[in-house]
């Protein structure tokens, strides 16, 4: 009777009874990846006991033989439906916010290594949701030997240990990037430098841990690097920054320093050895001075940059400006961001010394004038192709031009937004210079009027394709029709987003001159259904986007065009259109299946 007592009260036999120690060798036998693929589904302990097992460490993983393929198997990526592949067919996944945590990251780990395992891992957390820590990294460590690029942002959970767990088992690692991971420091990255030697491009954002220690290893182990972006860490300076650049000088082709600590060594040091360097950005460096510079240009070992990039440097003058455009003959880009002490000669040095330059963008430079504008123009070489001038507020009307003005014909685009002083008598004047531009973007100029671009639209010799137009009120339908008349074979983009004095009447211009429009935004304007009836209704235009957003004439009598409106269409916004309801909406939706209608 004690016997059946007991018995009864036993437990049933189960495998789950079996500790830790014995699961894991019983998995470790499991034959190949599919197998363990399918165990990680049975539990969480399975899975974690899986992803715990290091590659090397199975037995009887015969990858190599053939086997009959069985039909009723699942396969492994078919349990993690999230895990996508890209063109070239390597196996990438991403994890964000709420769903990044350590068991997701467990059950890649585990799923992934089948075939050529994961490639790409890129995890982005927060804060305050993201549960992500050195176990699921360390699972990842494990299991995927295959990855060769990973992304990490914000995870503050996640220390050296977990990068430790990564340099040990993905030697193959080529791309990192690390963004506000404020738990990692050099140990980690020194860790992934060493054991990671085929590291092509490396990404440091908000990393306060990273200090010129880790950056010295990186350019010590890592012989093929090509990428280097330091941002946002205070504890990097000229010892890290130049030892990387001096060590990595025969391959090192960008790089990317926004807010570090370095001085003019630095630079003077990227200027003797950057030798390959193609690409340079350089960004709220507020150690750097002129000298820096001044010589960075005058090494005359750049020979390889075609684009620049300095933003919020208050060391950039037009002397250290003159030295750079000498000594990089190849600079074919060149962008300046926020620069108070650039002039209209540090221009002019652009103009005559960087004789490949094809494109210059200048931001809040306000010490630029309109006139030294023009003079770099008359000077610059035969390549130059895009100027771009935004918030430039010394970009106003000069009182005087020559009567014989020289032309610019490389010219093809012109951008200048946000110059409260350039108005219509200036514009004209840049029309006649540069008579050959294709694209004009002067979206915010409240001063340009019909008497402005209307002579810029006469003394164009190349077809315009590209305008923007975006918040000049004072434009009227005089200058469409004649835009849409001289321009309407070739024009493939217009936006008059805010052209309160914009009606109908350009409307009907654009359906009987435009044939190859393909994207035309009138939100804002004074157009009603009667407009919108001649665009839905032209034969010439086969519209893929149409914007009418805040257009507060147009009413639900315009639904019953719009639906009859061709397959080109891909995007409606229909937008603050307070006479329109949800019904109709509703059933112009199911008219224009195929189309994204934004209400």
């Amino acid at each position: 009777m004690k016997t059946a007592a007991l018995l009864k009260k036993q437990k049933p036999s189960s495998i789950d009874a079996l500790p830790d120690e014995c699961l894991f060798e019983i998995l470790r036998r499991l034959p190949r990846s599919r197998e363990r693929c399918i165990a990680a589904c049975v539990s969480k302990r399975w899975l974690m006991l899986l992803s715990s097992i290091k590659s090397s460490e199975f037995v009887g993983d015969h990858k190599g033989s053939k086997t009959l393929p069985d039909l009723n198997c699942t396969e492994p990526w078919e349990l993690d439906q999230d895990i996508s592949f890209e063109s070239c067919g390597q196996l990438m996944r991403c994890l964000e916010a709420e769903e990044a945590n350590d068991v997701r990251l467990a059950a890649i780990a585990v799923c992934a290594s089948e075939g050529s395992g994961l490639n790409k891992l890129t995890i982005r957390g927060g804060n305050s949701t993201c549960k992500v820590t050195d176990l699921g990294l360390s699972a990842v460590g494990r299991c995927c030997s295959s990855l060769s690029a990973l992304s990490m942002w914000r995870l503050p959970l996640v220390s050296d240990v977990g990068l430790m767990a990564i340099a040990d088992g993905c030697s193959n690692l080529e791309n990192i990037d690390f963004s506000h991971c404020r738990s990692i420091s050099d140990k980690g990255l020194i860790a992934i430098a060493k054991k990671c030697p085929n590291l092509v491009s490396v990404t440091i954002d908000s990393c306060p841990g990273i200090s010129n220690d880790g950056l010295q290893a990186v350019g010590r182990y890592c012989s093929k690097l090509l990428s280097i972006s330091v941002k946002d860490c205070p504890l990097v300076g000229d010892k890290g920054i130049s030892s990387l650049v001096a060590s990595s000088s025969s391959s090192l082709m960008k790089i990317k320093l926004q807010n570090v600590n370095v001085s003019d060594l630095s630079l003077a040091v990227i200027g003797h050895y950057g030798k390959a360097v193609t690409d340079i950005s350089l960004t709220a460096l507020q150690n750097v001075t002129e000298r820096g510079f001044w010589v960075m240009g005058n090494a005359l070992n750049m020979v390889s940059l075609t684009s620049c990039t300095v933003s919020c440097c208050p060391g950039l003058t037009d002397l250290g400006l003159e030295a750079m455009a000498k000594g990089c003959p190849l600079l074919k880009h060149l962008c300046v961001r926020r620069s108070s002490n650039l002039s209209d000669a540090g221009l002019k040095s652009v103009s005559l010394f960087a004789r490949m330059l094809e494109g210059l963008q200048l931001e809040e430079c306000n010490r630029i004038t309109l006139k030294g504008v023009l003079d770099g123009l008359l000077s610059c070489n035969a390549r130059f192709r895009s100027l771009v001038m935004i918030k430039c507020l010394g970009i106003r009307d000069i009182a005087y031009y020559p009567q014989e003005l020289p032309t610019c014909r490389s010219l093809r685009s012109l951008t200048i937004r946000g110059c409260p002083g350039f108005t219509s008598s200036s514009l004209a004047v840049v029309g006649k210079i540069c008579p050959n531009l294709c694209q004009i973007d002067i979206s915010g100029l409240v001063g340009v009027t019909d008497s402005g671009i209307l002579p810029l639209i006469e003394t164009s010799e190349s077809r315009l394709v590209k305008v923007n137009l975006e918040g000049c009120v004072s434009l009227s339908d005089a200058s469409i029709s004649s835009l849409v008349k001289s321009h309407g074979s070739t024009l493939k983009f217009l936006n008059l987003d805010g052209c309160v004095k914009i009606t109908d009447r350009s409307l009907l211009a654009i359906s009987a001159n435009c044939s190859v429009l393909k994207d035309l935004d009138v939100s804002r304007c004074s157009v009603t259904d009667f407009g919108v009836a001649a665009i839905a209704s032209s034969e010439k235009l086969n519209l893929r986007t149409l914007s009418l957003a805040g257009c507060y004439a147009v009413t639900k009598r315009s639904l019953s065009f719009l639906g009859k409106m061709k397959e080109s269409l891909e995007g409606l916004n229909l937008q603050q259109c307070k006479l329109i309801n949800a019904h109709g909406i509703g059933s112009l939706e199911e008219k224009l299946w195929w189309c994204d209608i934004i209400s």
